[in-house]
């Protein structure tokens, strides 16, 4: 019998890939795959029901702010009012993740020159308020996550 059937660790690699490799590769991707570090690994990346719902809670209010900006132009403005009035009150780094933007993106966000969208993320490409320079729209910057979060309540109305 095998070991990896013994141990109750028997997995599925038994694929062409696998077939393709020296016995001495296969034996150290085997290991590494039934080790105590990755099965912790992948259980970091499942989710319980409470994250699903609080995800999919999260998802559903931006999908509505996203409606809201696009059909309503006064929501528009009021969101990227209060955007500019926080820029200029706590600065552009403490709003957003402007690491990427680049200084006339970083100045035309400051003067109020930006355009305001729910998109992907760049890193994570989850749903997220983005910040958008006028005149370059490759550019975006995110809006951190507690001023996103503070402006999603502030401008989505509850059912």
């Amino acid at each position: 019998m095998h070991p990896e059937r013994e141990m109750g660790y028997h997995s599925r690699m038994s694929d062409p890939f696998l077939d393709h490799l020296p016995s001495q590769e296969r034996e150290k991707i085997r290991k590494r795959l039934r080790s105590p570090e990755a099965y912790e690994a992948l259980r970091d990346k499942v989710k319980g029901p409470e994250d699903l719902e609080r995800e999919l809670r999260r998802s559903e209010q931006l999908a509505e702010l996203q409606f809201s900006l696009e059909t309503e132009p006064h929501m528009r403005g009021a969101l990227r009012e209060q955007m500019r009035e926080d820029i200029q009150e706590k600065g552009i780094d403490a709003i957003l993740e402007a690491d990427a933007l680049s200084p006339e993106g970083k100045g035309a966000i400051e003067q109020g020159k930006f355009d305001v969208r729910v998109d992907a993320h760049p890193q994570s490409h989850e749903d997220a308020i983005i910040a958008v320079p006028e005149g370059n729209v490759q550019e975006k910057a995110p809006v951190k996550t507690v001023f996103s979060d503070r402006y999603v309540g502030q401008f989505v109305k509850r059912v």
